[in-house]
């Protein structure tokens, strides 16, 4: 077994959105109505989404292989790229993906390991994200590794106002 770790760029905007969407899809189709899902979908994942994504100076995105195989990605912001205001010491980790076939492999902390080393690098104090509150697998392995409920938002999927918990790590 060997994972790997490559920075996304506008090159890669195709396979980006191919495993958001089979990811997204994946995970959230058996808990919402097939119309929230589409519309979802096609609004965050985009082509023109996901390249001004990409994009964006204060945002990166990392695939992680799997035997040389895509597996799934990270996307991390700081500054005014993250989604909530929590502040310049803050990493924001937005999503971590990964392709059923490849989970509990223990690529999610790969991911995690890479954002918590951007962090430090950046001399960031926390990192943080928002999982749904209906995803106990998640919420599971982020209490596992350290996070700490700090607070709670709406999201929004189609039209049925969801609420992600937000969860923080505070850095050594």
């Amino acid at each position: 077994m060997t994972v790997k770790l490559a920075k996304c760029s506008i090159g890669d905007l195709i396979k980006l959105q191919e495993v958001s969407i089979e990811t997204f899809n994946d995970t959230f189709k058996d808990q919402n109505s097939p119309e929230n899902m589409k519309t979802y979908l096609e609004k965050a994942f985009n082509t023109i989404q996901l390249e001004k994504e990409l994009s964006n100076l204060n945002s990166e995105f990392y695939f992680i292989y799997y035997d040389e195989e895509t597996a799934g990605y990270l996307k991390i912001n700081v500054n005014e790229a993250q989604s909530e205001q929590i502040g310049d010491e803050s990493l924001e980790i937005e999503r971590i993906y990964i392709r059923n076939k490849y989970q509990g492999k223990g690529l999610g902390k790969h991911l995690i390991n890479k954002a918590m080393e951007i962090a430090v690098a950046q001399n960031k104090k926390s990192i943080w994200l928002g999982v749904w509150e209906k995803n106990d697998n998640a919420l599971g392995f982020y209490k596992k590794i350290g996070f700490i409920q700090t607070g709670a938002h709406s999201f929004y999927m189609g039209d049925e106002e969801q609420i992600d918990i937000i969860m923080t790590k505070t850095l050594l």
